[in-house]
């Protein structure tokens, strides 16, 4: 298996060592050249001055004398160059290296190459000479002009090729030295950059294996130093463990409240349904504790159709467009009103209604609006205290249409406001106020109007309390 550090430092010291040979061959190419073309030219010169030397002694057709046997070896010698004089037919007739004795004395060399040397009058050449030297050379051959301008001979200037190209070789060595020791602190550097690029990847792994064995509050530091795409993996892996551990949370909160919820009428109806059963209930009690048991029921079968609405509403995100229609707000506020007419008389309040004067139209579904005003009105009727007053409000305002429903009553603390719309939240922790309610009604109100893409908000002070939601305006 592949880690990052391997991903990260195979390919750099390939790259890096592929790049080293390369820049060292073209280096090496490069100088090789240039020595060569210095040292040719070097030879040339000799060569030259060794054929105006030849053309100088040269007299009667000879050049057998003992003053230019001597120029010629300390010429030779001045120049770290063998050379070697040759008549016009070819014949070696003198040497460098033994100017009075020379071994090689007599030897003719190629016609090819001495038709050549006196057509062109400089010919350079690297390859062996031979008869005369083992090893490859440069080699430089230029022709003896006569007095009358026809050539009487050459003069071949050589040198051998790895004697020339030694510095080469000290180069070489000095460059491997340092490509050595520039890998090797490529490999350090390289090392070192992975290990911290990795080690926040290692944590990241290590946070989210943490995470998956149950440790909700496991998370990745994200340090300034590491790269931008780690620091934003790992923002987003923080960002949703913290979203998965509330949902978690939300998880348990909401199955403890169900439980609870479920537990209480549950332990009701089988107490009451024992007690008629053992006879500790008498039967002339029986109807009216049957009439608890059926409410009790009712209040069962509620929570399920609320905890349907709910799950219903997540799985279907937001509202489809066939769903919605156009209608008047003011006629679907007014019909909910209606039905909350017993309540209303019952507990002698008094409603505040103001309705714009003409048909306010918005586009939405219909029947999940009326729910929302529904729970609104059902909450604004319970809490609101005996011959209290009920505020129910229509306006329009920058292409919305705005929906208030208040009432009288004790003042939410600032603190419980956030919560308002949280499931089963309750002001009253002991429940022994709306004994009827779930705390689901808010809940089920701001997921209708977050699916609407609308907004809703609560105010409570100085006694009274309002909620507001929007819808879009399409008269």
């Amino acid at each position: 298996m592949k880690t990052t550090f391997s991903r990260a430092f195979f390919p750099a010291a390939i790259v890096l060592m592929a790049a080293l040979l390369i820049v060292g061959a073209a280096f090496q190419l490069l100088v090789r050249n240039v020595l060569t073309r210095q040292i040719e030219d070097g030879l040339q010169e000799d060569c030259a001055a060794i054929v105006d030397l030849a053309a100088a002694y040269y007299t009667g057709g000879s050049l057998s004398t003992e003053d230019f046997f001597v120029n010629l070896s300390i010429a030779t010698r001045v120049s770290d160059a063998d050379a070697v004089i040759c008549d016009g037919r070819g014949r070696l007739v003198l040497c460098s290296d033994s100017p009075m004795g020379c071994p090689h004395r007599g030897m003719v060399i190629d016609s090819g190459y001495l038709q050549q040397v006196f057509r062109e009058g400089t010919v350079r050449d690297t390859g062996m000479v031979e008869g005369l030297y083992q090893e490859s050379r440069y080699v430089v051959g230029m022709a003896i002009p006569a007095p009358n301008g026809a050539p009487v001979g050459i003069v071949v200037v050589s040198t051998p090729v790895n004697a020339a190209l030694s510095i080469l070789d000290k180069l070489s060595d000095t460059y491997l030295l340092v490509s050595v020791l520039v890998v090797l602190g490529a490999v350090l550097v390289i090392t070192v950059m992975a290990r911290k690029q990795s080690s926040p990847l290692k944590e990241l792994a290590r946070a989210a294996s943490d995470f998956g064995h149950g440790q909700l509050d496991a998370r990745v530091d994200v340090d300034a130093g590491d790269p931008q795409e780690v620091q934003e993996l790992a923002l987003a892996f923080n960002n949703m463990a913290s979203s998965l551990e509330k949902s978690e949370y939300q998880r348990q909160e909401f199955v403890a409240n169900v439980s609870h919820e479920l537990k209480t009428p549950m332990t009701t109806i089988s107490g009451y349904l024992d007690g008629m059963l053992d006879g500790t209930i008498p039967p002339e009690k029986h109807r009216h504790y049957m009439g608890l048991v059926s409410n009790e029921t009712k209040r069962l079968s509620r929570l399920v159709r609320s905890m349907l609405d709910i799950s219903r509403m997540q799985d279907q995100g937001s509202i489809p467009p066939e769903s919605l229609r156009r209608f008047d707000v003011c006629e679907c506020v007014g019909q909910v009103l209606i039905t909350f007419e017993q309540k209303i008389t019952h507990k002698a309040l008094e409603v505040d209604v103001s309705f714009p004067e003409h048909p306010v139209y918005t586009l939405a579904s219909q029947d999940a609006i009326t729910q929302v005003v529904y729970n609104l009105l059902d909450n604004a009727v319970k809490f609101c205290p005996q011959e209290g007053m009920l505020n129910i409000t229509v306006r329009e305002g920058d292409g919305k249409v705005y929906v208030s429903v208040g009432n009288d009553g004790r003042t939410i603390p600032p603190e419980e406001l956030p919560l308002v719309f949280d499931r089963f939240h309750k002001l009253d922790k002991s429940r022994a106020e709306n004994r009827d309610g779930w705390g689901l009604g808010l809940y089920i109100v701001k997921n209708i109007i977050d699916r609407h893409g609308e907004n809703i908000s609560v105010s409570s002070q100085n006694g009274r309390t309002a909620f507001t939601f929007t819808l879009p305006l399409v008269n």
